[in-house]
């Protein structure tokens, strides 16, 4: 059996026993605020508030940061600032209804995110709209601000009446002619027809006088324009140029006795 192991040195001097040191014992002790000198506490102190200001900018702006993206993602990207109503003001020959389904934005989408110029383009597409603006009215409402077209004449077809506005276009249509509206014979009122742009032009020409008495224009050709007058009276227009001129003629001769003025060359001037 093999021996254990030594639990001492041994020695021959001591017949052997073994012999044992001091044994020592460590423990820690936090040392009191006492034993750090003045000088490096207020050291550590100052280290401490600059490294707290150097980080307070960039604490700050995190937040910031934080509270626009959380700002931005509510404002965005959810409902709770949704389209809740549409508001329209100024209308009057479109219905509010027509309006709204022109607009074309659903309930819910959030209002930030609605395209303005797309949806005041949309309501600009009905015919009677000459213009039309769209806002917001926060939380959750679009103003639809309408400008309708303003009607110059009238264009008789069939057993209604085309109102036009001041480009030609044909924008409402009537059962009976509005009264203080001029009658405009075109075959087919348009903005891009050349005998409505005759016609406009010619009227927008006339003098008060020639207005008060003017019954209707009438447009077989661009070079065959007439105006006929109350009493049966024709004035002989020919071409939409120098309109100026002559109604500043056919005016001076509304005095004369005479069923037919001729004004198509105004200075040289039939009437009979």
């Amino acid at each position: 059996m093999s021996p254990g192991p030594a639990r001492g040195r041994t020695s021959p001097s001591d017949g052997g026993a073994p012999r044992r040191g001091p044994v020592r014992r460590w423990q820690l002790v936090r040392a009191g605020s006492d034993a750090v000198p003045a000088s490096t506490r207020r050291f550590m102190a100052r280290a401490r508030q600059r490294r707290m200001r150097a980080a307070l900018p960039w604490a700050v702006a995190a937040g910031v940061l934080a509270l626009l993206g959380l700002i931005a993602w509510t404002v965005l990207g959810t409902g709770l600032f949704g389209v809740r109503s549409v508001t329209v003001q100024g209308a009057k020959l479109v219905t509010d209804v027509q309006v709204r389904d022109a607009v074309g934005v659903a309930d819910g989408v959030p209002l930030a995110r609605v395209d303005l110029a797309a949806a005041a383009r949309r309501v600009g597409g009905l015919a009677p709209v000459e213009r039309a603006t769209v806002s917001r009215d926060w939380p959750g409402t679009l103003v639809v601000k309408v400008t309708e077209r303003t009607p110059v004449a009238v264009v008789p077809q069939a057993d209604a009446f085309a109102v036009i506005d001041r480009t030609g276009v044909a924008f409402h249509t009537v059962a009976r002619r509005p009264a203080g509206l001029p009658l405009v014979r075109v075959v087919r009122p348009a903005a891009a027809d050349p005998d409505t742009r005759a016609a406009l032009e010619v009227l927008g020409a006339l003098t008060p006088q020639l207005r008060a008495e003017l019954v209707d224009v009438s447009v077989e050709g661009l070079a065959r324009i007439s105006l006929q007058l109350r009493g049966d009276r024709t004035v002989v227009w020919g071409d939409a140029t120098r309109s100026a001129d002559k109604a500043r003629v056919a005016t001076a001769l509304l005095g004369e006795d005479s069923e037919r003025i001729d004004v198509s060359a105004p200075d040289v001037v039939t009437f009979r």
